[in-house]
């Protein structure tokens, strides 16, 4: 009986570790979502695109192209917003932020784009990995 209720304790405590783990990194990914709405409602691409891998890797898939490369994804976010009154406002409304496994979460959520060339929304599915001990969009698919 000794070792049964310790074997719940264990579990217990995993479970609970399990869930601070899941609760922190989700409360770290909205930061950073947080401080993209920031940076692009600034017109300030370079510090929105913080958030993602700096990398040749990094994949990007939007109006049924695929971009590959941190550098291509900014050349394509200056040339289609190129200044505030394309980029606009930009509101996040978050559905779903779910572990993939340690150290990785896919993020399903609608853009809102306030602006005066006329408002835009969608719907994108990004990736977060946790890279070097920070978070790093490794993957974005919007529409």
């Amino acid at each position: 009986m000794k070792y049964l209720f310790t074997l719940l304790i264990i579990a217990s405590i995993v479970s609970c570790t399990s869930k601070n783990t899941i609760e922190r990194d989700r409360n770290e990914i909205m930061a950073i979502l947080n401080q993209q709405q920031k940076d692009w409602s600034n017109n300030d691409l370079e510090a929105f695109m913080d958030g993602y891998w700096k990398s040749d890797s990094l994949l990007f898939y939007s109006g049924a192209h695929l971009n590959a490369g941190w550098e291509t994804t900014l050349a394509s976010y200056k040339k289609n917003y190129p200044d505030a009154s394309y980029s606009g406002t930009l509101n996040f409304k978050i559905a779903k932020i779910s572990p993939i496994n340690e150290g990785a979460y896919f993020v399903m959520g609608e853009y809102h784009l306030t602006r005066e060339v006329g408002n835009a929304k969608g719907t994108f599915m990004i990736i977060f990995k946790r890279i070097n001990g920070e978070w790093k969009i490794i993957a974005d698919s919007s529409c």
